[in-house]
């Protein structure tokens, strides 16, 4: 079927159950058959799943965006310098750093690179080993950080806050029982 002119957004999942079943009436009816019946754009259940997640989270970046775009930082880059206060006033190792990122960074010289011109990290080579970079936070990466809470902050409850503290753990356990077959060993 052609995915890319179907209607994800008529598709609603609004009022479906995490658990699998959606009441209508006295019915319960089970996700799969209600998805068989129903839906005929996708070419299966797991699709239409997939791509309700790719467009949930088009918008929510989008929210996300606009804030980061007020300190012209991406999403990564603030990712990389939240794991960097975590370490601080420690540094991590240039891969350690690339494999805790939410998202994969196959460049992640140049997104460094990109900090480091701003004046946000510092990189020194380790003297027994040149080839081992440590990455830290500089004071000014600390205070960009400071004036970015409360915003990033609010960013979240405009994305997410909707759902409720029950709903919102129930995401979690759910997004994270689809990633765990994906994820790299040890992460």
């Amino acid at each position: 079927s052609d995915i890319a002119g179907s209607d994800i957004a008529g598709s609603d999942i609004a009022g479906s159950d995490i658990g699998g079943v959606q009441s209508a009436g006295d019915l319960v009816v089970p996700a799969r058959e209600r998805w068989s019946a129903a839906t005929r754009q996708f070419d299966s259940l797991e699709q239409e799943a997939y791509l309700n997640l790719w467009r949930t989270f088009d918008r929510l970046k989008a929210i996300e965006e606009d804030v980061f775009g007020r300190f012209e930082l991406s999403a990564q880059q603030y990712n990389a310098l939240r794991l960097l206060e975590e370490a601080s006033p420690g540094t991590l190792p240039t891969l350690s750093l690339a494999g805790r990122l939410v998202s994969r960074a196959p460049d992640i010289t140049r997104l460094l690179d990109r900090l480091e011109a701003r004046g946000l990290v510092r990189r020194e080579r380790e003297p027994h080993n040149r080839r081992i970079v440590q990455v830290g936070l500089t004071p000014a990466g600390g205070d960009l950080l400071a004036r970015m809470h409360e915003l990033v902050r609010e960013c979240g409850a405009r994305q997410l806050g909707h759902l409720g503290d029950d709903r919102l753990r129930a995401l979690i356990a759910l997004l994270k029982t689809a990633r765990e077959p994906h994820e790299p060993r040890g992460r």
